[in-house]
């Protein structure tokens, strides 16, 4: 009868039944969209992303954002998240518009918050997100190059 008892508990837990973990901390939030949509950061983990965070009157942000967008293009397997931060909505929208950097989701983050979950100081920075959870930071302008190897990095050598 224990032998059946432990044979049952490897099955469940092979058949995926065990408890979950929960996503890492610093995914635990929701947040708002430019537009007003709900935008839940557990949703990353599992697969590769980039969250780039800046401000609409940042140089260097608005320097790079044609790039940014042109590797998001480029990686469409990876998913893209600009958190935005430091202004107002309107402004945060007009920096989207005027770079027609409509291809992934910009986060409002009015008050901080996210920007706080991931440790970010300054702006732009970028939040390299594996499949396993973990986070590398790069804060400053990296070239397109440097952008684009780093955001190839995330994706599996066994995957196009």
């Amino acid at each position: 009868m224990r032998l059946l008892g432990v044979l049952l508990g490897v099955v469940l837990l092979l058949a995926g039944c065990g408890e979950k973990a929960p996503p890492p901390e610093k995914f635990q939030f929701t947040a708002k969209t430019l537009e007003g949509a709900e935008f839940r950061g557990d949703k990353l983990v599992g697969q590769p992303a980039v969250l780039w965070f800046w401000t609409p009157w940042c140089p260097s942000c608005n320097a790079e954002a044609k790039t940014v967008a042109e590797i998001a293009q480029r990686h469409d397997k990876i998913q893209f998240v600009g958190v935005a931060a430091e202004d107002q909505l309107d402004a945060m929208k007009k920096f989207v518009a005027d770079h027609q950097m409509t291809g992934f989701p910009h986060l409002a983050d009015l008050d901080g918050s996210v920007w706080k979950r991931f440790g970010v100081t300054a702006q732009p920075t970028f939040a390299f997100v594996k499949s396993d959870g973990s986070v590398e930071l790069l804060t400053g302008a990296p070239t397109k190059e440097q952008l684009d190897e780093r955001v190839s990095a995330l994706t599996p050598k066994n995957q196009p």
